[in-house]
């Protein structure tokens, strides 16, 4: 049992080292003993777990991608009013954005790693992240609450892009927690600004622009305009 333990450990050490790598210099600069060396093991050691350089970029990206779809989504779907439901509770509009902004801040170099194997990808429509965000935005687009006319594959593609890289800004022009944060809102405001006019017929549901505003101004303090 303990070397099980020691066994998935060590597996868990080489991909974190190689999310480090893949974060900061892209996956051309991957490689067994780079990561070994990064993890603080030998390159034999290296090679039982992953014999190929292409295995071990195909499992990191592969975590990444499962840990953004059990991060981000966990078990939420889309209800028929437009809340995304999962476990006991809803999660309005304003939640998931919020969430989505936050998760991207939070965590740039996952972001990084995930911008570049779709970059990188023949098919990146096929990654299972991608796939669950496409399929929860064509939901989304079937409901009352949406307009018609979406195309969910191309949202899906400009609202991740925007989210994605949105901490690349915040890491080049936020240098204190505040700053992160009014860059946070900013994002957030954004964001919810072209949903409620260009995605959700707010004017026809006025009790979900309402809590947008409401929520936005409990945050920042700054009461919206639009």
């Amino acid at each position: 049992m303990a070397r099980r333990r020691d066994k998935a450990a060590t597996r868990e050490a080489i991909l974190e080292a190689a999310r480090t790598v893949l974060a900061s210099d892209g996956p051309d600069a991957l490689s067994l003993s780079k990561v070994a060396n990064l993890a603080g093991i030998n390159r034999g050691t290296a090679y039982q777990h992953f014999e190929t350089r292409e295995q071990l970029v195909e499992a990191t990206v592969q975590w990444v991608s499962d840990y953004l779809s059990n991060t981000i989504f966990g078990e939420a779907g889309v209800g028929e009013v437009g809340h995304w439901e999962g476990g006991a509770e809803d999660r309005p509009l304003y939640e998931v954005v919020e969430g989505l902004v936050d998760f991207a801040v939070d965590n740039p170099a996952l972001c990084r790693i995930w911008l570049f194997e779709v970059l990188a990808s023949d098919k990146p429509g096929e990654d299972k992240f991608f796939r669950q965000f496409k399929e929860s935005t064509q939901q989304m687009a079937k409901t009352e609450v949406a307009k018609g006319g979406i195309d969910s594959e191309a949202l899906s593609v400009l609202m991740l892009a925007g989210y994605f890289l949105w901490p690349v800004w915040v890491d080049s022009h936020a240098k204190t927690k505040k700053e992160r944060e009014n860059m946070k809102t900013r994002m957030r405001q954004e964001v919810l600004r072209l949903f409620l006019h260009g995605v959700i017929k707010a004017d026809d549901h006025p009790h979900i622009l309402k809590h947008v505003r409401d929520r936005e101004k409990q945050r920042s303090g700054i009461k919206v305009g639009w």
